[in-house]
């Protein structure tokens, strides 16, 4: 695909009535008090890497005087408050500065898989309004031209990020975080997580990733923390990041944690300075959380979230062990939760996402009085939240439901078994078999 900049265009997101609140489908709104980097969260130490060179790692400083050149090098191009901005690149430099660059300025920050190919990045275009398409040279472009400083008023606080996640019927969807969601989100989970300015995140997911946002990047502003950011996943590179850069903190499923195992050089002391890690996604079963917590002498925890609700619930810092490896904790500071009649986990709160840019998934998702359906089935005992498996997976046997998910459960449980995936097969009888 050509990168190009598109015409000029801005969020067209007009607000949609909801019984008593007016919400989703938003405008630019006109109060700076919560624009994120006015109201305490600004760029703080990132480190990202480009090679299997120690020496590769560059530096993005607080107050980095590239974020305010490129800001005033966007502006420039014609950028203005509440205009798209997208660019498509692995966690870099350039990825980095581009993402403070638009909060800065008051752009909305479109940020598109590196790995996405030309057909889906047109698709996913198509789902939002014209964009500004910058790419990594003219990003290099700007940052070295000095002319190209401004000063830059503080913009009004709305629209900050734009993220695509596939759904059930595997199209994009665009979905929409406003600063001060963003903001609310990255701070609660500091005081969850217990992060402070002694620690350090080991960052893979991209920053087209609500992970990769959250956890590699605004959690990182909040809690006065380093980052270290990854531009591909590699287990041998990621080992030596851990002991060289004393990661404390890691996200992330599975697969991260169990391919750290089996590189040839782990050791326990290689990881002794990881003190917490959250696993997500799939497969993450109290054997699997048992094991990684022997080997890693570190505190794992399960947490649950998406796109749309990131980081809704997990354990938090004091919670019991038990807990933390067969739950999917409890809620997040300004989370409400609720099970429907046929079990799927409705929410509403802060943190969570303002809607699509599509308003008919939008009144799909939401229902009236005002809660987003998840999609996931999921039991409350107590306060403590598990997610058993998604409305779309259910397996239906002979009249009867069964989750996929508590039948891996009830597998993983056996010392032999660390990984289970059950699916359902069509059967002349009864419909279908597990």
């Amino acid at each position: 695909m050509h990168w190009g900049r598109h015409h000029r265009g801005s969020v067209e997101l007009h607000r949609q009535q909801r019984g008593s609140r007016s919400h989703l489908k938003l405008t630019r709104l006109d109060s700076p008090e919560l624009h994120m980097t006015h109201a305490g969260l600004a760029p703080t130490w990132l480190q990202v890497d480009h090679s299997p060179s120690a020496a590769s790692l560059s530096n993005i400083a607080p107050s980095d005087t590239r974020i305010h050149r490129l800001a005033g090098g966007l502006r420039t191009l014609g950028v203005r408050p509440g205009d798209l901005v997208s660019w498509q690149l692995p966690n870099s430099t350039e990825a980095a500065l581009l993402l403070w660059a638009c909060w800065q300025l008051g752009a909305t920050a479109v940020p598109l898989h590196h790995r996405a190919s030309a057909q889906e990045v047109d698709v996913m275009l198509a789902a939002i309004p014209d964009a500004f398409s910058i790419t990594a040279s003219e990003t290099q472009h700007m940052i070295r031209t000095e002319s190209a400083l401004l000063e830059v008023v503080p913009p009004p606080y709305g629209i900050a990020l734009i993220l695509h996640t596939s759904g059930s019927s595997g199209s994009p969807k665009a979905v929409i975080h406003t600063h001060d969601s963003l903001y609310f989100k990255a701070q609660s989970m500091a005081q969850v997580h217990a992060l402070g300015a002694e620690d350090v995140v080991l960052m893979p997911a991209p920053m087209a990733h609500i992970s990769g946002i959250l956890n590699g990047v605004t959690l990182v502003a909040a809690a006065g923390m380093r980052s270290v950011l990854m531009n591909r996943w590699d287990p041998e590179r990621a080992l030596a990041l851990i002991s060289a850069e004393r990661v404390s903190f890691m996200v992330g499923p599975p697969t991260f944690f169990l391919s750290l195992l089996q590189t040839s050089g782990f050791t326990s002391e290689k990881v002794r300075s990881l003190r917490l890690i959250s696993a997500g996604g799939t497969g993450v079963s109290p054997a699997f959380c048992e094991e990684i917590s022997q080997r890693f002498s570190a505190v794992v925890k399960r947490s649950y979230g998406s796109t749309e609700a990131p980081t809704v619930t997990t354990s938090w810092a004091g919670d019991p062990s038990e807990c933390m490896h067969a739950t999917d904790g409890r809620a997040t500071p300004g989370t409400q939760l609720r099970l429907s009649e046929t079990g799927e986990l409705q929410l509403r709160g802060d943190g969570l996402f303002a809607g699509y840019t599509d308003a008919t998934l939008t009144a799909q998702s939401i229902t009236a009085d005002d809660w987003f359906c998840t999609g996931d089935l999921a039991q409350i005992t107590d306060g403590w939240i598990t997610v058993t498996g998604r409305t779309s997976s259910m397996i239906i046997r002979g009249g009867e439901n069964i989750s996929p998910t508590q039948v891996e459960s009830i597998l993983t449980a056996h010392p032999d078994v660390l990984q289970a995936v059950v699916v359902g097969l069509k059967d002349a009888r009864l419909g279908q078999r597990v």
